[in-house]
């Protein structure tokens, strides 16, 4: 396993994933007036799994590019990047509040850090890193303010919230293992990850809610773009920043979501923008400059080459 690689195209990466999955929450919002929510994640990483399937196909590659598999560990992977959270946090957010769900989320750097130190070569957690991802994490609950731990006044709340950690726990391990995982083939890695996950949420899904659902034809557009924009392309560049700068610099996506989904909310439902944005937007940028010194001034010295 090599060294994390930050370069300029990983940090594009990321700020495209960050407002690809702030725009998300719009998207959903929409779908889920014509659909149910564990029907909504198998129908968006079903429709997916089948289009990385035609693309991986055309291309001709295998998953893994060296004598070393791992199939019982991507199987792992799948179920902890998309199958297991997206149940998760389907039925965490019923019994809690949005604002708790956008901190959890977020939380995903701070859990990140710790595990990369001990599982992943080249991550030490050093206190300028801590500082950073801490301060970056503060800039999220500034934003999201007072709601952030209001209570719901459901009874199933505290299952709710553990829910929505367990969330943020899966996607802080998925990042980590799939860094872990033998050399392969980035669209054929990321095309088994969605077809095992679907495999695996499709039975949860039906479990829970009973039989597919014929959602209008509103519905299945909206669907369809789920799973091409956010789940399929988005998938591909997470599997590439993550297998080459590792899962560490990955997380700094969680703390751009909820800023974009702020923004979004105001331009596209007219929402208005809270007063922290800007306070918000300062702490997390600072968060970003304070874990990343090193990448940044490599990148910079760079381009002055």
């Amino acid at each position: 396993m090599t060294a994390p690689q930050i370069t300029a195209k990983s940090w594009l990466m990321i700020a495209t994933l960050g407002l690809t999955w702030g725009a998300t929450f719009l998207v959903i919002e929409v779908a889920l007036r014509g659909i149910t929510p564990f029907w909504l994640a198998a129908g968006r990483i079903g429709f997916a799994a089948a289009l990385m399937v035609v693309v991986w196909h055309l291309r001709g590659k295998p998953v893994f590019t060296s004598e070393a598999r791992d199939w019982p560990g991507l199987v792992g992977v799948a179920a902890l990047s998309s199958a297991l959270p997206f149940s998760l946090l389907s039925w965490g957010q019923q019994y809690v509040t949005s604002g708790f769900a956008g901190v959890s989320m977020a939380a995903v750097a701070l859990i990140v850090l710790p595990m990369a130190h001990v599982l992943v070569p080249g991550e030490r957690m050093t206190l300028r890193k801590l500082a950073g991802f801490v301060i970056g994490f503060s800039g999220v609950v500034v934003l999201i303010g007072g709601q952030a731990f209001e209570s719901s006044g459901s009874a199933m709340e505290p299952w709710g919230r553990l829910a929505c950690l367990g969330t943020a726990t899966c996607y802080a391990m998925s990042s980590i293992f799939m860094r872990r995982l033998p050399p392969a083939d980035p669209i054929g890695l990321a095309t088994m990850l969605l077809v095992f996950g679907a495999v695996l949420v499709i039975p949860v899904a039906w479990a829970v809610e009973g039989p597919p659902p014929l959602p209008p034809r509103e519905t299945l557009l909206v669907v369809a773009g789920l799973g091409l924009i956010p789940t399929a392309a988005a998938n591909i560049l997470r599997v590439i920043v993550v297998r080459s700068a590792g899962p560490v610099f990955m997380s700094l996506v969680n703390y751009q979501v909820p800023i974009w989904s702020v923004v979004l909310g105001s331009l596209i439902l007219s929402e208005p923008l809270p007063p922290s944005l800007l306070w918000a937007l300062a702490l997390i940028l600072m968060g970003v400059m304070v874990s990343q010194w090193g990448a940044l001034m490599r990148l910079f010295a760079g381009r002055r080459r």
